[in-house]
């Protein structure tokens, strides 16, 4: 058999098909990273176009569309931002994946906004700055000017991993924007104060409460000696606990104030409470079979409450915080004549907020939750549960007295509370070291001692860096959002007015 012939050119095909395996590789990756902003992008035309629909044959209709562009935006900004403090917990104690957190949030925001979030709006669109006291045709330029400014300062500030009041930022750019077109006048700085005073009370009130509280599971359930039975006691009265206090929330949010009387409500709550305490006490007890002694068996105990308090929290979130981004374009749909303006706005304004919120949640929310729920410190599922509820009660008691608090805020120092309370608690809890030695006794070890005793007594467990990230960045969120809504109403009024 006469040997083959020698293949004299070269074989490029398969080099230059790698090569061009890995030019479609890289353009992947940088197309990946343009899904998401061009998908806002879309958003932001669809709502323009679901404006357009209401408003095209009325006066005025071309600075509605526009606005409702801004108020989308601002949405998608709060979604990305604002919404961690609702699921960051959960997802941080692993009782829910990002995919589920997501869904939870964005399902629960987009209710909340639509079926409670009416009654929140007039603080935004008329109480700061007294529109009687400014010309009609400057309100909807100052809300323009507002929106803009609100919604550039939270993208920055989720840019930089910053978990911002995103209420203290549209608050501070609607004065900035009436001071820089009127003066000082019409600002109600009562107001302006209340919400001073809750930069500093609000996360001091969720720190403190939510360290209580994780020292009540701690004494309670986690350092007992048989920590499946204290859960099964405990537990179902810590989500009667949960579900009586957001239902005074709700009730709280939904009523007009002064329907109910204060006894009316705790009344409310309580019969709420007890109806749970029914119901989770024989899921919980089936859950509780089989299990071991043992911190890690908690974790499963712990993990529907937890779920349950992100998704009331989101409810609660949407309700409130959908008027940061539909105020000012109700005060706008107002200015310029369309019924249901400012204080009750119509529901095509609502859904522009709502959906605006949970499209940034999904779009760009995971770079937060990850930061609230992971790296500020080490999250379990009743660290998280602390949490959540020391942030839900921490927002009763506000709005029983009236205080106009930032979610961010609260829920953020929860986190921080429960983080430096471990610090202390690990190194001087007298329990804790009882424990400890009855365990070491329990196995004949016979200098009983803390295996991490030297680990804690040498790092800290609380991130410090980002301690100071975020306190800074809540001082000049104000200032910042308010000088910048300034300048934006001025080169607004010399371009367009």
């Amino acid at each position: 058999m006469p040997p083959r012939p020698a293949v004299l050119t070269k074989r490029t095909l398969d080099k230059d098909l790698e090569k061009l395996t890995r030019t479609e590789d890289a353009a992947k990756h940088v197309l990946r990273q343009l899904v998401a902003p061009g998908l806002g992008l879309i958003f932001l035309g669809l709502a323009m176009l679901f404006a357009g629909v209401y408003v095209f044959d009325r006066p005025g209709a071309v600075l509605v569309v526009a606005a409702a562009a801004l108020a989308a935006y601002m949405a998608m900004n709060i979604g990305a931002n604002d919404v961690t403090n609702n699921v960051g917990a959960a997802v941080g104690a692993r009782a829910m994946t990002m995919g589920q957190a997501l869904v939870i949030a964005a399902i629960f925001e987009i209710l909340g906004a639509t079926i409670a979030g009416g009654e929140v709006v007039k603080t935004i669109s008329s109480d700061i700055v007294n529109t009687v006291q400014v010309p009609q045709a400057a309100v909807g330029w100052i809300m323009m000017a507002a929106l803009t400014a609100a919604a550039l300062w939270i993208n920055l500030a989720t840019w930089m991993n910053a978990p911002v009041s995103t209420t203290h930022a549209i608050v501070g750019a609607v004065i900035g924007a009436g001071i820089g077109a009127v003066g000082p006048e019409p600002v109600n700085w009562r107001v302006m104060l209340e919400i001073t005073a809750s930069w500093i009370t609000s996360p001091l009130i969720g720190g403190l409460i939510a360290a209580v509280l994780l020292y009540l599971v701690k004494t309670l359930i986690v350092y007992r000696d048989d920590k499946i039975a204290a859960a099964r006691h405990w537990v179902p009265v810590l989500v009667a606990m949960m579900a009586g206090g957001f239902m005074a929330y709700m009730v709280l949010q939904l009523t007009p104030h002064g329907r109910f009387p204060s006894f009316t409500i705790i009344l409310i709550g309580i019969g709420i409470g007890l109806v749970s305490w029914l119901a989770a006490r024989p899921l919980i007890l089936r859950q509780a079979r089989d299990l071991e002694n043992r911190n890690s068996s908690l974790r499963v105990l712990f993990r529907l409450p937890l779920i349950g308090s992100a998704a009331l929290l989101s409810f609660a979130h949407g309700a409130n915080d959908v008027s940061n981004a539909v105020g000012p374009l109700s005060a706008i749909v107002h200015s310029v004549g369309i019924a249901g303006g400012a204080g009750h706005p119509p529901l095509w304004v609502m859904l522009i907020g709502a959906f605006g919120i949970s499209v940034g949640l999904l779009l760009f929310g995971p770079r937060l939750i990850r930061l609230v729920g992971e790296e500020i410190t080490k999250l379990n599922p009743m660290r998280a549960y602390c949490v959540a509820l020391s942030t839900a009660f921490t927002v009763i008691v506000a709005s029983w007295f009236g205080l106009p608090v930032s979610t961010t805020h609260i829920a953020v120092g929860s986190v921080f509370g429960v983080g430096f309370f471990r610090e202390w608690y690990t190194r001087h809890s007298k329990r804790r070291i009882a424990y400890i030695r009855r365990k070491a006794e329990s196995f004949d070890i016979d200098e009983p001692e803390d295996p991490n005793i030297h680990e804690t007594r040498r790092r800290y467990l609380v991130r410090r860096s980002h301690f100071m990230t975020i306190v800074a960045a809540w001082i000049v969120t104000v200032p910042v959002s308010g000088a910048l809504a300034a300048m934006i109403y001025w080169v607004m009024f010399a371009l367009f007015v």
